[in-house]
């Protein structure tokens, strides 16, 4: 059908076929007077901003992303129990106008739907996650819920059916609420309440299942705990956030142990974790400023993956937060030590890592209050987006996409060759009754970021496996509920049946994909021509 048969405009009037094609063709006309072989006017530095021409390597994973909480819906149905993300939304105050996930997509009731927005994407995974609550109501019980895991096993049969392999996220955010009654993530015993859960998983899905991430972003669950933003919604000072990395460290080498030892050899599967980082720029060349970018970063995403890849938390983070510590008149540090034991099941546990991104920002030295203690005045700094980037729905999200590029390169310079998976990637707009389907945005931004992901494969020889493109649709964006919409295809949230419609940027992405990348362009042409050929294919 192409882009769209129709389109919805601003002023909620539908818009035939041929305005939407001179609508991207305008776009892609503006990319050779105005951006030539360069995607931003904002960023046109030659050896860094150029477009490069190439592809992925044969076997490259192409995802989309969703999560249980943010799609699912259904959220007392089928003896489904409730999770930390169930009660903090059905407290009044927390998120935007009140929204819930109790309906969400609806993707509970539309496997069928879903598997064939993916079909047109052309991607060769789908990356979603696993309700703990759907398959164990309590969380702790050892008795499976039937009903919820026959959902994923007809979910992960029809992916397997339409030629898509399932990439499983365990953990999404959503604690079981009768584990957080007893302390969640802070009790050190629900590393052996995740490890159950997720053997379940391995022994019923692990033949079918080959890529396994244990965590989406630890670091924004942990914030959970001290921010107060999102669930459990709580604001404990400085300890708490520590403890909680500390136990989901633990949780997920069990579980790769479990994977490991006992469903490896005979399902052939992988066991990853997914981190997330903004990339930082030091705001200044001072050695401070300098410094603080490592700590930033360290804090953020060695915090995890320090201790994973090397059996520790960073030199720099310990060093901090010890001597904020003794400053605020305690006699031991606020981050916990691993004993030996603690260091011998952690270390070592990850096939691939999982990598987060969606933006960039300056970062300088700032000397914190000393009080209350936290994890963002453990850091001593501060950050900010430059007001000459570009902007999108979102105020946390500027396009920057050559930090990406950057991010992918301090992995591979920390932790060496380990494969890397982009496990999110992704821009937003708002749109809370009308929809905007003439995302010309996420069609440059998906260009731009895929292009620097490009870059650090060839270029920079980072062990790219994958891009994955979040989101799939439409959903629940959390705090801000259904107003933020990160979607390749648009959810009408006001209809009972949750419609899905393609927005413009699924034909260019799923080009993309079936190319692999870009493919060299001929001397004579402009990278807009590689956009025209595409939707030449589309509207002959």
């Amino acid at each position: 059908m192409g882009i769209a048969m129709f389109i919805v405009s601003r002023s909620s009037k539908v818009i035939p076929t041929v305005v939407i094609v001179s609508v991207v063709l305008a776009f892609t006309k503006a990319l050779d007077e105005k951006y030539g072989d360069y995607t931003y006017t904002e960023f046109q530095e030659p050896d860094r901003d150029r477009l490069l021409y190439g592809t992925f390597p044969e076997n490259f994973t192409w995802a989309a992303a969703t999560a249980a909480y943010q799609i699912e819906g259904a959220w007392d149905e089928d003896g489904k129990g409730e999770s930390i993300w169930d009660t903090f939304t059905h407290e009044p105050g927390h998120i935007y106008m009140g929204h819930t996930g109790d309906v969400a997509c609806d993707s509970y009731h539309k496997i069928d739907e879903d598997v064939a927005l993916l079909k047109k994407l052309n991607v060769t995974h789908y990356r979603f996650s696993i309700s703990w609550t759907r398959l164990f109501p309590d969380g702790m019980s050892k008795k499976v819920n039937e009903n919820g895991l026959k959902y994923y096993e007809k979910l992960v049969d029809a992916l397997i059916a339409a030629n898509i392999e399932p990439m499983v996220t365990l953990y999404h955010w959503d604690l079981p609420q009768s584990i957080q009654d007893v302390g969640g993530w802070e009790n050190d015993f629900v590393a052996v309440y995740f490890n159950a859960y997720a053997e379940m998983c391995f022994m019923k899905l692990g033949d079918r299942v080959k890529l396994w991430i244990t965590f989406n972003e630890p670091a924004v669950v942990a914030g959970g705990y001290e921010g107060g933003m999102k669930a459990p919604g709580f604001k404990n000072q400085g300890s708490s956030v520590y403890r909680v990395t500390h136990n989901m460290l633990r949780a997920h080498a069990l579980a790769w142990h479990t994977y490991d030892k006992s469903y490896r050899e005979a399902q052939g599967g992988k066991v990853g974790i997914t981190l997330n980082s903004d990339w930082v720029v030091p705001a200044t060349d001072s050695e401070e400023d300098k410094q603080a970018v490592e700590r930033f970063l360290q804090f953020q995403f060695g915090r995890f993956a320090h201790p994973i890849i090397h059996g520790d938390y960073p030199e720099v983070m310990k060093k901090q937060v010890l001597e904020k510590s003794h400053e605020q008149g305690l006699s031991s540090s606020r981050l916990p030590s691993f004993n030996d034991d603690e260091i011998n099941l952690i270390k070592g546990t990850a096939d691939f890592l999982g990598v987060n991104h969606y933006t960039t920002r300056y970062i300088a030295h700032q000397v914190a209050e000393l009080m209350p203690p936290s994890l963002s005045g453990d850091q001593d700094l501060k950050g900010w987006h430059d007001e000459k980037w570009p902007k999108c729905g979102v105020g946390w999200l500027r396009p920057v996409p050559w930090g990406i590029r950057q991010l992918l390169k301090w992995v591979k310079a920390e932790y060496g060759d380990i494969p890397i998976y982009v496990t999110e990637n992704g821009i937003a707009e708002v749109s809370e009754d009308t929809p905007t389907l003439n995302d010309t945005w996420r069609i440059q931004y998906y260009t731009a970021y895929i292009n620097e992901v490009l870059k650090a494969y060839k270029l920079d020889d980072v062990d790219i496996r994958g891009y994955t493109a979040w989101s799939l649709m439409d959903n629940f964006e959390w705090a801000d509920g259904y107003k933020s919409r990160f979607g390749l295809y648009y959810v009408d949230f006001n209809d009972p049946n949750r419609p899905r419609k393609p927005k413009a940027s699924t034909e260019i992405f799923s080009q993309i994909v079936r190319n692999n990348g870009f493919p060299e362009k001929k001397a004579d042409t402009k990278f807009s021509s590689s956009l025209r050929s595409t939707l030449s294919l589309f509207f002959p």
